[in-house]
C-alpha cells in the first residue's frame, strides 16, 4: 500500500513558501524526534536549500533518547544547519530558537536588521502547541489531527525577532514506502488516506524488532512477540485489551486504533521508528525505485507512440488541392 496525501491547501502553502522564503534569514524545520528523516520534507529542502536551517526535534521526550543523539549529530554535521531537541517540559523554547537562528545568521538583529524566520513542518508536528508556548498565548489551533492549520501567519518573538508560522506540509509523492507508514503511525497523514490496520501492522513489525520489552510490558503480553507473526501480535494484544467481537473473533480495527494511539501519546514509552543509517538506506531504494518506474514509463510511452516512416507508419490522407487564387 502506497500512502500518499496531498490536500489542496498544502499546494498553496508551496507557493506561500518559495515566495516568502526570498525575504528570510533561517528556515526552522520542526521534525517529529520519533522519525526525524521521514518527517523532513524534501520538498521543502528544494525551495530553501539556500537559506541556513534549524531542525528542531520536537517531541524528544517521546523519542528513544540514544536515537535522537544520533539524528541530532547527522544534523549538525551538515554545512548551514544546526539541530537541536525540544519537548513539552521546556517551558521557554523561544530563548533556546532565537539563540540558535542568532548563530546561523549572525549579522541579523537589532531593530535595523530584524531577524526574520520561516517555521514549517509537516501536519501534526506539534508546531502550533511550540508557537503557543513560546508567545504565551492561543494564536495558533492545536489539536491531534492533521491539516488543523491552513493560513500563514507572522509572529513577534521579539522586538527584533519576526516569525512566519505555516501549514503543516507534506509532499506531493512520498517514495519512499516505509516513510509513509511511519508518518501515518505518527497522525501526520489523513486519516482518510490510509488503512488503520495495516498502518498498525507495520508499526507493531518494527517494535517487534527494536522495541518488543516495551510493548510486552504495556501490554501485560505473557508471550514474547518476536516469537508471533505481526498478525498474531495485534491479536494477542485484542484479547488483553478486550477488543472482542461475537464468538471469540478480535476487533482488528479497534485494536489497531489502540496500538497507533498509545504509540502516539507515549503510552509505551519512549520510541524511534528510524536511525540515520537505515532511512539513508530506504531513500536510496526509494530514488533507485522510482528511477525505474520513471524509465518504465518513459519506455511505454515510446512504445505507443506512432513511428515515423517504415511499413507500419500511419498512412496520411492526401489534402484537397487548393483552389487557384488567379482563378
Amino acid at each position: 500500500m502506497a500512502i500518499q496525501w496531498f490536500p489542496g491547501h498544502m499546494h498553496v502553502t508551496q507557493k506561500a513558501i518559495a515566495e516568502r522564503v526570498k525575504d528570510i534569514d533561517v528556515v526552522i524545520e520542526l521534525l517529529d524526534a520519533r522519525l526525524p528523516g521521514s518527517s523532513a520534507n524534501p520538498m521543502l529542502a528544494e525551495l530553501t536549500g539556500h537559506k541556513p536551517g534549524l531542525k528542531v526535534l520536537n517531541k524528544q521526550d517521546l523519542a528513544d533518547p540514544e536515537r535522537t543523539a544520533q539524528w541530532l549529530a547527522h544534523y549538525n554535521a551538515q554545512p548551514d544547519t544546526r539541530a537541536i531537541g525540544l519537548d513539552a517540559s521546556l517551558s521557554t523554547p523561544a530563548q533556546r530558537l532565537i539563540a540558535a537562528c542568532h548563530e546561523l545568521a549572525p549579522n541579523r538583529g537589532g531593530m535595523a536588521k530584524p531577524m526574520r524566520v520561516l517555521i514549517c513542518g509537516i501536519p501534526n508536528v506539534g508546531k502550533s502547541t511550540l508557537i503557543n508556548t513560546m508567545t504565551g498565548t492561543k494564536k495558533a489551533k492545536t489539536g491531534d489531527e492533521a491539516g488543523i492549520t491552513k493560513l500563514e501567519q507572522r509572529i513577534v518573538l521579539a522586538d527584533d525577532f519576526y516569525l512566519w508560522d505555516t501549514p503543516g506540509m507534506l509532499w506531493p509523492r512520498i517514495i519512499v514506502p516505509k516513510s509513509g507508514f511511519n508518518l501515518a503511525a505518527s497522525g501526520a497523514v489523513g486519516r482518510n488516506a490510509y488503512d488503520e490496520e495495516l498502518v498498525a501492522l507495520e508499526l507493531l513489525a518494527t517494535l517487534k524488532k527494536d522495541y518488543a520489552g516495551l510493548v510486552e510490558t504495556r501490554f501485560k503480553l505473557a508471550e514474547s512477540i518476536a516469537d508471533l507473526s505481526d498478525e498474531e501480535a495485534l491479536e494477542a494484544i485484542a484479547r488483553k485489551r478486550g477488543a472482542l467481537l461475537g464468538k471469540g473473533k478480535v476487533n482488528t480495527q479497534k485494536t489497531a486504533e489502540v496500538v497507533m494511539h498509545e504509540f502516539r501519546n507515549g503510552s509505551m514509552g519512549r520510541i524511534t521508528l528510524e536511525t540515520p543509517d537505515a532511512f539513508s538506506q530506504w531513500f536510496a531504494a526509494g530514488l533507485q525505485a522510482d528511477a525505474e518506474r520513471a524509465e518504465k514509463k518513459a519506455a511505454r510511452s515510446k512504445k505507443k507512440k506512432p513511428q515515423r516512416g517504415g511499413d507500419d507508419a500511419p498512412t496520411a490522407t492526401p489534402r484537397p488541392a487548393e483552389p487557384d487564387a488567379a482563378a
